[in-house]
């Protein structure tokens, strides 16, 4: 019923008309569960430590903070289609959100930012960290992009990969190879991890310049394979090329518990290319 009510793809249909702040609720209560679960593990690897700690009764105390978080799990963000705006949102005249849109226009215009960078993920969160702090922001100097924020976000996401290299031996893993062309015709080979926690970006190869035959690719892989650990690989994933097969074949006798397996969507996208290419089809 969670599930239903948080329109959570898989495993049931999703409801069409549960409002936008039930279906939050319901995916907060979801994700929830989740983080129980892997604090539960924690506690349990950790079961030795905890048993040496001492706890105190304390008497529960207002706490304003507290209150406003807990509101905000059962209440979705202000921006999300479908939810009940803020007070001071909804009495915002037009020239007023259109002065805001404007300046934001003008910004993009002047930087010569591309417009797909308003599909960004981040770009509705930057306008929501700025309301939330309200006039008078300082936005970050050249400096501070340039230097400061870039090492935090550096930092960040390298704590976030450590935090899946730190499940897959337990858990295993998948290396993925995704062959294509830029702009300036280079054939470019991204090598991916993927496992259940997400998936991971470790390099991008320029194999312009080289013959892809399927010692060069094996010799590509293996290194990757021993970054990750050849003891947490379970299998490696590319398009079914004959180059790529061989290199599999090469990386299975390297490696005898590594299998090689071929891309599902390439194959179905040959697929339906022969199908396409039939005369009763065309």
């Amino acid at each position: 019923m969670k599930e239903h009510l948080a329109k959570s793809k898989g495993n049931i249909l999703i409801c069409d008309k549960v409002p936008a702040d039930v279906c939050h609720q319901m995916d907060q209560l979801l994700h929830g569960n989740k983080k129980k679960k892997k604090d539960n593990e924690l506690n349990d690897a950790y079961d030795d430590q905890s048993h040496t700690q001492t706890t105190e009764q304390v008497a529960p105390v207002s706490n304003p903070g507290k209150r406003k978080a807990c509101d905000d799990a059962y209440f979705p963000p202000r921006t999300t289609p479908g939810s009940q705006p803020t007070i001071k949102s909804a009495f915002a005249s037009k020239q007023a959100v259109h002065k805001a849109k404007m300046a934001l226009a003008r910004w993009f215009f002047d930087s010569n930012i591309p417009f797909n960078a308003t599909k960004s993920p981040y770009f509705q969160e930057a306008a929501d960290a700025i309301a939330s702090i309200g006039p008078g922001f300082k936005v970050p100097t050249y400096h501070d992009i340039r230097v400061n924020l870039l090492g935090d976000c550096k930092r960040e996401c390298s704590l976030l990969v450590e935090g899946y290299r730190s499940k897959w031996a337990k858990d295993g893993c998948t290396i993925m190879a995704d062959g294509w062309s830029d702009q300036k015709q280079r054939t470019l080979i991204n090598f991916l991890v993927y496992s259940p926690q997400g998936i991971v970006f470790v390099k991008s190869v320029d194999a312009s310049g080289v013959v892809k035959d399927a010692q060069m690719l094996c010799n590509l892989f293996s290194e990757v394979i021993d970054w990750v650990g050849h003891e947490n690989v379970a299998h490696v994933v590319t398009d079914n090329a004959a180059n790529y097969v061989a290199a599999g074949r090469k990386i299975h006798e390297k490696y005898d518990s590594i299998f090689w397996t071929p891309c599902a969507a390439h194959c179905l996208n040959l697929l339906l290319k022969d199908i396409s290419s039939m005369p009763h089809v065309a």
